[in-house]
């Protein structure tokens, strides 16, 4: 099991307020049958035989849930953990990427992992109200990194070149906090790929979690990984909180 890196305890006590926002209200799991059911959201999201999707890093994360305000039903659920300098190598991420690079940022870092929304529900109120959650706990923590891995359905690489087409030409890191490969089956689009992306069809199938990450300056890794367990392909997605243009920031602390 990995060691708890930085500041978790932090996080756990952290003045996270509930934030409510329409029909939905988006709050920190209380008790483990909160955390139960995001693992149960997990599971049915991700297409997974088991009942529940846990792994060791459950116990080090805040774990988020977005519910029907009117019903209670859970919508949305994910997971937040602080990092920060060598802490990176033992997040979640670094599991599948190198990510020493990253260590030259030097403030704190937050990865945001298993972000799942329930597949009945395609309320784009649902991801605003996300973001205003997580926006409202980077401003009280003074976050200034976020990560994590944005995930394509399946293995198979063909459907998505001119996404990976488009990132290679419009978002991928900066050189000198490119993650390294690390993991053994990996797809490397930007090496590999010399179209001309079609960009309405590269945006048709980029994911709306990573189409999120984009619009604030968001960057990628130069390769996607194989992740066979999950059935997904992701790459290592990052944003630097301080540059975020400044019409998102508005829109963002709106939600929040």
């Amino acid at each position: 099991m990995p060691e708890d890196p930085t500041n978790s305890d932090r996080l756990r006590e952290a003045a996270i307020k509930t934030v409510e926002i329409g029909r939905y209200l988006a709050r920190k799991a209380e008790t483990d049958a909160d955390v139960e059911r995001a693992q149960a959201l997990r599971a049915r999201c991700f297409g997974l035989a088991a009942a529940r999707d846990a792994d060791v890093f459950d116990a080090l994360c805040q774990h988020i849930l977005i519910e029907d305000s009117a019903t209670g039903a859970l919508v949305c659920a994910f997971r937040m953990m602080p990092l920060r300098g060598d802490g990176l190598a033992v997040g979640y991420c670094a599991q599948f990427y190198d990510l020493s690079p990253l260590g030259v940022f030097e403030g704190e870092a937050m990865e945001i992992g298993r972000f799942c929304v329930e597949p009945e529900r395609r309320d784009p109120d649902i991801l605003r109200m996300a973001w205003g959650f997580i926006t409202r706990h980077v401003e009280e923590n003074g976050v200034g990194l976020l990560m994590g891995c944005s995930s394509f359905p399946g293995t198979e690489a063909a459907r998505y070149l001119d996404t990976f087409a488009l990132l290679k030409a419009r978002h991928l890191a900066p050189p000198h906090m490119m993650p390294r490969i690390k993991a053994r089956e990996v797809f490397r689009f930007a090496a590999r790929l010399r179209r001309r992306p079609d960009n309405r069809e590269g945006l048709r199938h980029m994911p709306p979690l990573l189409r999120s990450y984009l619009s604030m300056g968001g960057w990628v890794s130069d390769h996607a990984v194989v992740d066979r367990e999950m059935n997904t392909l992701h790459v290592f997605t990052a944003v630097d909180v301080g540059a975020i243009p400044e019409a998102r920031k508005r829109l963002l602390r709106a939600e929040a």
